[in-house]
């Protein structure tokens, strides 16, 4: 058996590992799927063994993948300690910065931020991912997140910059069809718009003692851009950041007497990309402009 373990071989292996097919570990790589495949064939033939069995639903870790994760994982670690010790050292403002937020944060805060960092620190690019999903700071999905919930990584520095206020919200036209609710009480009576797996809005109704159910939402997206068009369209009341809302008059608040509890909002970098200046440049410039505008 060969003792030389080629690290593209083992991100590849350890990429199908996670994501059970070479279709999943190819976009996750932004790879091909046969440079996967071939990767993992390689693998196996300096290894010589099989680490996995080729299934109609994709690809079955056998008992050697398992037993060998815990050092590739090892190995992926170092690597990616290596190239972030690296980023850090760079001390240049110019270059590319990728800050990953969730939609209405990257869709109506950040293009207004963005617009004043770009006269601020003109030779710096960034990369946005709006995405709700969290991505991994320690694999360098991004290099700064912005988030509603804390980091629980030990190795990430988070400071929360502010928080988002949310309103009960539904347009004009369709309060002239249906009337405006006064109380609470009224909104099961109302055509709501509700969350498609999220939990938090039934959750926010049973805890205003409000008997609603999942049935009643006429729309149920967690798309949160095409939650706010549904609103916005007049296709029933919905539950809105206030910064959003703001960005249509058309659109008014309903039932100030109901208080939702407001989202905390975070800025996380891992600490050891924290001293690259064109990072921390940019950490620093979100941690003063978002909350402005939030």
């Amino acid at each position: 058996m060969k003792t030389d373990f080629d690290w593209s071989l083992a991100r590849s292996f350890l990429a199908a590992l996670e994501h059970g097919s070479l279709l999943g570990a190819a976009r996750a790589l932004q790879a091909s799927q046969p440079t996967i495949g071939r990767h993992i064939a390689e693998l196996e033939a300096q290894l010589g063994v099989s680490l996995f069995e080729r299934t109609g639903r994709g690809l079955l870790p056998t008992a050697m993948a398992l037993k060998l994760a815990e050092p590739a994982r090892a190995m992926e670690a170092a690597a990616l300690a290596l190239g972030r010790s690296a980023s850090g050292a760079q001390s240049g403002l110019a270059g590319t910065v990728r800050i990953t937020a969730s939609q209405p944060v990257a869709c109506f805060v950040l293009p207004p931020v963005l617009t004043q960092l770009r006269a601020a620190l003109p030779d710096i690019q960034v990369e946005l991912v709006a995405s709700n999903a969290v991505a991994n700071l320690l694999r360098r999905e991004a290099d700064i997140a912005l988030r509603m919930v804390a980091p629980e990584q030990s190795s990430l520095v988070a400071r929360r910059i502010g928080k988002v206020a949310l309103g009960i919200y539904a347009h004009r036209d369709y309060l002239r069809r249906r009337g405006t609710p006064r109380e609470p009480a009224d909104l099961p009576a109302h055509e709501l718009v509700g969350s498609d797996r999220g939990e938090d809005i039934l959750k926010g109704f049973a805890a205003a003692g409000i008997p609603v159910e999942r049935e009643q939402f006429l729309l149920r997206t967690d798309d949160l851009v095409a939650y706010w068009q549904a609103v916005r369209a007049g296709l029933g009341i919905g539950f809105v950041p206030d910064f959003v809302a703001r960005t249509d008059p058309a659109v008014l608040p309903l039932l100030p007497m109901l208080k939702i509890p407001p989202l905390p909002v975070w800025l996380a970098v891992h600490r050891e990309v924290r001293g690259n200046a064109r990072i921390r440049a940019v950490y620093d410039f979100l941690a003063q402009a978002v909350p402005r505008l939030l």
